[in-house]
């Protein structure tokens, strides 16, 4: 059976790998880091907000050794960026122009806080 809500938000996201990354673009041609997470919610029937920091609003904390897949995991304080765990250590984010929208660890200098949003 497909994965339904939140988590099939990585799934939704993961075939858009590729695509550049671009400041202030929510897709699907292009994406920044909020744009892709607001994508990937949005096909599962959840709005969230165009911006990073207010995503980390969002839902409830999740420590990071407890996340699964779909939970937005955020970056750097002020949060500035944001990536969508899809499980095994790994998340799908928008980088920048450069790298596009790509799978990579989670382990990312700045890690900050992770959420669950359901």
């Amino acid at each position: 059976m497909a994965p339904t809500g939140t988590a099939a938000a990585p799934e939704r996201c993961c075939p858009h790998e590729g695509p550049p990354g671009e400041r202030a673009t929510a897709g699907p041609d292009s994406y920044d880091c909020s744009g892709l997470t607001q994508y990937a919610y949005r096909s599962a029937g959840i709005e969230l907000p165009h911006s990073s920091r207010g995503q980390s609003g969002m839902g409830t904390p999740v420590a990071r050794a407890d996340l699964q897949p779909g939970d937005p995991d955020l970056f750097y304080e002020p949060t500035s960026h944001v990536g969508i765990y899809v499980g095994h250590g790994q998340m799908v984010d928008a980088g920048s122009e450069e790298t596009g929208v790509a799978q990579r660890s989670v382990d990312m200098e700045g890690h900050n806080l992770a959420r669950r949003i359901a």
